[in-house]
């Protein structure tokens, strides 16, 4: 603070020199400071109205008009085919699963092997069904799912293999208009009619600061749910060729609401539905 100027003479301080190597090296010491606090907060890719932002630098394009009708939608069918499998229900508490409801697998009989067909013939697969078990339904029940509540296919394209319209969607983000833009798991917590992703043993994804790039995704196997709940830190998830079945998964988010990764599940990635 400066001294305030009242009739007595202020006292002189002694002026103190700071060697010039001592002065250079403050210097040095905050700049190197603000590169590391710049390294550990990279720019979030939410922007502030929760709809926009950017992904790896891109601005994400402007957000379509709302339509909860068609969120609603996508989420009632997930719950339609749940409910046809016999609500077969898969808990994780950290990484330790169990399943308190087993449901209708896919091969247990024609009535869910020839559901099952309906699935894949939503990605042109028809001579697939229930009773080719090695075959990974999960994309392809997404895919019958977005279809059948009407979502337009150039907003999303279905297809036999999780990676390929998750690329689709990250390269298309900045688009206006777009359904269905990416997420970082440390900037978002996701929402009803959202899909959370994780990647496949053996599969690895590759990752910069929470960021994954079209082309980093491309052969890679991973496997998504729909969000069609949440219940303060307890988050409900539909997905298809889970343990055999249309699973509801329940799911512990942590304190501030984020995905918490673990071995059985190495979420990478959230694709937010802004309907």
């Amino acid at each position: 603070m400066r001294p305030s100027q009242t009739k007595a003479r202020p006292q002189r301080r002694p002026t103190r020199t700071v060697p010039a190597t001592r002065a250079a090296h403050r210097v040095l010491a905050l700049v190197l400071s603000l590169m590391l606090v710049s390294c550990a907060t990279p720019p979030e890719s939410l922007g502030p109205d929760g709809r926009t932002g950017t992904w790896i630098g891109r601005p994400i394009g402007a957000p379509p008009a709302p339509n909860p009708a068609l969120k609603r939608a996508i989420i009632a069918r997930a719950e339609q085919e749940w409910a046809y499998f016999g609500r077969q229900e898969v808990v994780f508490k950290g990484a330790v699963e169990s399943i308190p409801l087993v449901g209708d697998w896919e091969d247990d009989g024609p009535r869910q092997s020839n559901r099952v067909n309906a699935y894949w013939r939503a990605v042109g697969e028809s001579r697939l069904t229930g009773m080719d078990c090695r075959q990974p339904w999960s994309a392809a029940f997404i895919g019958w799912i977005m279809r059948n509540a009407g979502v337009p296919e150039h907003q999303f394209r279905p297809s036999i293999a999780h990676w390929t319209y998750l690329a689709d969607l990250i390269a298309s983000a900045d688009l206006p208009g777009r359904y269905f833009v990416p997420r970082r798991l440390q900037d978002y917590s996701p929402e009803p009619g959202d899909l959370i992703c994780a990647y496949r043993a053996p599969s690895r994804v590759v990752m910069v600061d929470g960021y994954v790039s079209a082309g980093a995704l491309n052969g890679v196997r991973a496997h998504c749910d729909l969000v069609t709940g949440k219940h303060g830190r307890t988050l409900e998830v539909i997905g298809g060729n889970v343990r055999n079945s249309v699973s509801k998964v329940r799911l512990e988010l942590d304190g501030r609401g984020r995905l918490q990764p673990f071995p059985r599940r190495p979420w990478f990635l959230i694709i937010q539905n802004r309907l």
